[in-house]
């Protein structure tokens, strides 16, 4: 099977399997949070809760594109992408999904609401920056610009979702009269059926958004394993045939040969050399090809090679004061390398398969120490109907436009600071339990250094073992 020697298509099926496994755990982890307040409130039995919520987040990873997928794969340097090496490629894959799951695992035991999103791009981070750590000089540690804008969204997303369920439930006070809805739940009886059905409609909201973005990191980390120990297989998207490019890279060499190196700095001169290299690299590929079937499938990762390493260089180039190229080659440029990323941005339908079936089947297991966290350990009163709805409702819409713009949310940390709004909105600030509160931000805190510096190690020990 793809011409892997059989020690390394064991390797291969193992690290996907870890990766359904952070899924799964991901499942369990995070989409409790969904399920909290239906189950809390009595809106829907516990297990009727976990089936539709699991069906919700099945849907929603089909649902999300693979925008939030190619963000997770690009934290990574270039470099680290287009390194044809198998084991070097099992080594970084085995330590950021090990070192993902293993903090997963330790904040569910604990009933600690940490955040996978956290814990799976702290461990890209730790295996980018180990990996410029390398004797060898192995270039840039991390893409710096995408986990800037990744830091910035993980870090906006519980701040509005504080801010905005604070005015929600204002907007309930001032215009429900109905007090039913504010107060603590019965133990045994359901809620009024209009109460009840937006508890439902929140529910389904949280599942699906939660399913369209974490979905696509498990997509996204899945695809990582495949280029890394598959590349000459999912370097390219195999429905698509790379002859097709050789237009859009004749446009790219246009818009190249109209900037004058004359004008730039010894630096900014390099990249362009640098580009044109490997434009040239392309048209070598290409020459005297008619047929797909004429070039050897190694070739398929050398095209995905050359085009990272042209669109990184390139970006990097046009951003340069000293570039003087006009806004319509400008134009022509951003839509040939957006044709040209088609062929390296994708996901195979078995992939979000694998992921949505991991992330519902966790869905339905492990949810209890989670949902006690959240109806009761984060305020000082238990959770109202209203303060569940209001929260789920602003998670809802903060996850599924961080998914519209292609960035990850971390929805534990979304609903967590929802809730937490919702309790300051009810009664002030005296109203949060500071002791769980302390815990949640303290293992928020904690993720990102703690998966780096894991996932790191792991990196470096299993390229000293595989080298």
């Amino acid at each position: 099977m793809f011409g892997l020697e059989p020690h390394v298509l064991l390797l291969l099926g193992v690290c996907l399997l870890a990766a359904c496994a952070f899924e799964f755990v991901n499942g369990f982890h995070d989409t409790a949070n969904a399920v909290a307040t239906v189950i809390y409130t009595n809106t829907l039995r516990p297990w009727v809760a976990v089936v539709w919520s699991a069906f919700w987040n099945f849907i929603g990873v089909f649902a999300g594109g693979i925008a939030v997928a190619m963000g997770i794969v690009y934290l990574l340097p270039v470099e680290s992408l287009v390194d044809s090496n198998v084991y070097h490629g099992i080594a970084m894959v085995g330590a950021l999904i090990l070192g993902a799951i293993i903090w997963n695992v330790g904040t569910w035991y604990y009933g600690i609401p940490a955040s996978s999103s956290h814990a799976l791009i702290g461990s890209i981070l730790g295996v980018g920056i180990a990996f410029s750590l390398l004797p060898n000089g192995q270039g840039a540690a991390v893409n710096w610009s995408k986990a800037g804008e990744t830091g910035i969204a993980l870090l906006v997303g519980p701040l509005l979702g504080f801010a905005l369920t604070i005015g929600m439930m204002f907007l309930f006070k001032r215009f429900i009269r109905n007090k039913a809805i504010f107060k603590e739940p019965h133990k045994r009886k359901p809620p009024p059926l209009w109460i009840r059905l937006t508890l439902i409609v929140t529910c389904t909201l949280v599942s699906f958004f939660h399913g369209s973005n974490d979905g696509q990191k498990g997509v996204g980390l899945i695809m990582l394993i495949l280029i890394g120990i598959v590349p000459s297989f999912f370097a390219l998207d195999q429905s698509k045939n790379p002859l097709d490019l050789r237009s859009s890279l004749s446009k790219v060499e246009q818009v190249m040969s109209r900037v004058n190196p004359n004008e730039l700095s010894p630096a900014d001169q390099k990249v362009l050399a640098e580009i044109r290299t490997q434009t040239n690299d392309l048209d070598r590929i290409f020459a005297n090809t008619t047929r797909i079937e004429d070039l050897p499938r190694q070739t398929r990762f050398e095209i995905r090679r050359d085009i990272l390493l042209i669109s990184n260089r390139a970006k990097k180039l046009l951003g340069s004061e000293k570039v003087s190229i006009s806004t319509a080659d400008r134009n022509t440029y951003d839509a040939a390398i957006t044709d040209m990323r088609t062929f390296t941005d994708y996901a195979p339908w078995w992939v979000l398969f694998m992921v949505s079936i991991s992330l519902a089947c966790g869905t339905m297991i492990g949810w209890q120490r989670i949902v006690k966290t959240i109806g009761e350990r984060i305020g000082k009163e238990h959770l109202s109907y209203a303060q569940g709805a209001s929260s789920e409702f602003v998670a809802a819409a903060m996850i599924g436009v961080s998914t519209q713009f292609g960035l990850p949310a971390s929805t534990t940390h979304v609903l967590t600071s929802s809730i937490a709004g919702s309790m300051v909105a009810s009664r002030g600030v005296k109203n949060i339990n500071p002791g769980m509160v302390r815990n949640i931000a303290l293992a928020w805190v904690l993720t990102l250094p703690v998966t780096m510096v894991l996932s790191g190690c792991l990196f470096l020990l299993f390229r000293a073992v595989l080298d």
